[in-house]
């Protein structure tokens, strides 16, 4: 339950810092986490002398490398959006001076760490909640109620983290906008209940190695939506990290089907060898 609300807070905190393009293509982390915690609690088998272990090693380690390449170099901007607002932003750098501009870069760049570091703790926020959920839904497979009861209990987290880190300042809890509103409705009723109790079913049923795995698919559609709506840049760094990172993923799900596939072949042949000897 405090994962979940956690792993809420730290994502919107690092969206606010970066982007929403970097946002969730650093959310692929997860499935890399998640892989590595399983297999520290041996939730996850592996077995390093076979083809199956080899890939998931290697894209393990080919995920983590995009994960540093989108943290640590930007590049040039490969797309050109020319709006008002970066208009109106080379004006003001350009009228600037240039000690005001090196203080600005230095700003950037520490809001742009920091922000990457929370998106970190929310990927390993959710891949401890994925794990707990495996073990809940085993002992408590009643999938509606748990979530509720998980949300219950995230909301009143989010309240007390709510008021201590913005004190007891009433205007933060009114909201007037019709944006905002809508915003918030989405968010609880789509983006949280509904996306946290499809991911629990999908735990339930195959698993949280094999759910966090379809995390990449999110970047594709969120890097259309922010480009072509909200007007963001695309940076080189990005693109190779992102390609980096989703290559690591699918040999590490090649890897975990050809040890499911292995773990079926073996029971079978220990079933016919039972039949055998009945």
């Amino acid at each position: 339950m405090c994962s979940a609300a956690l792993s809420q807070y730290t994502f919107f905190y690092g969206l606010k810092l970066t982007t929403a393009t970097f946002a969730i293509t650093f959310a692929n982390m997860a499935p890399v986490l998640t892989f590595l915690i399983a297999i520290a609690l041996r939730v996850e088998s592996l077995n390093m002398k076979s083809k199956a272990g080899s890939a998931k090693i290697l894209g393990t380690l080919m995920s983590f490398g995009g994960a540093l390449l989108l943290s640590l170099y930007k590049g040039v901007a490969v797309t050109h959006q020319s709006t008002a607002a970066t208009v109106l932003s080379s004006a003001h750098h350009a009228a600037a001076a240039p000690a005001a501009s090196s203080q600005v870069a230095g700003a950037d760049r520490k809001s742009w760490m920091l922000g990457t570091l929370s998106l970190l703790a929310n990927c390993l926020f959710f891949s401890l909640w994925l794990l707990l959920q495996s073990r809940l839904t085993k002992k408590y497979p009643a999938l509606y109620s748990s979530t509720a009861i998980m949300f219950f209990f995230s909301a009143l987290q989010a309240g007390a983290l709510t008021v201590t880190i913005e004190g007891h300042s009433s205007s933060v809890w009114v909201v007037t906008r019709r944006l905002e509103i809508l915003t918030i409705l989405y968010s609880g009723i789509m983006a949280s209940a509904a996306g946290f109790l499809i991911m629990t079913w999908c735990v339930h049923k195959r698993g949280p190695v094999f759910t966090a795995a379809f995390i990449p698919i999110i970047q594709i559609m969120v890097a259309i939506i922010d480009f072509f709506f909200l007007h963001e840049q695309i940076y080189l760094g990005s693109i190779l990290g992102s390609a980096l990172m989703i290559f690591g993923l699918h040999l590490l799900l090649w890897g975990k089907k050809k040890d499911a596939s292995a773990c079926c072949s073996t029971d079978s042949k220990q079933v016919d060898e039972e039949a055998d000897r009945q």
